[in-house]
């Protein structure tokens, strides 16, 4: 059987590591086994920030501002834009808290910014098909 020299791919896997690795100090950035694990750890502790960052607990409720806005028949960018002409200077974080405890507190706030916007409830754009539209 014939001989095989590796030397190319070696060294193309050892410069994919090192170039992984360009920036850290000391044999971590040119010693291709310390090198190798810690890119390796990097990688790991990257997917693990992103998938924790990504979950429920980290996004403190602001989500069921869009849901609690179109209970009442608004969307979310529609509710900001008219808090903003309204000059209603109410954070996120507080929105969301008073949806959730004090609904009648949340739909005053909801008609204030529906009427500064100029959606009163007959004069809502146009969304979707009309529902009598067929004979």
């Amino acid at each position: 059987m014939a001989r095989v020299k590796r030397g190319v791919t070696g060294h193309a896997k050892h410069k994919k590591v090192f170039k992984a690795a360009k920036g850290y100090y000391g044999r971590r950035k040119n010693t291709i086994r310390i090198a190798k694990q810690a890119v390796e750890k990097a990688n790991h502790m990257r997917f693990a920030t992103a998938n924790a960052a990504s979950e429920p607990s980290g996004r403190c409720g602001f989500s069921g501002l869009t849901r609690r806005c179109s209970e009442f028949g608004l969307t979310y960018s529609r509710f900001i834009a008219g808090l903003g002409k309204a000059g209603v200077m109410v954070d996120r974080k507080v929105l969301s808290d008073l949806a959730s405890t004090e609904p009648a507190a949340f739909q005053a706030i909801v008609d204030k910014a529906r009427r500064a916007g100029g959606l009163t409830p007959g004069n809502e754009p146009y969304r979707g098909s009309a529902p009598n539209s067929l004979p």
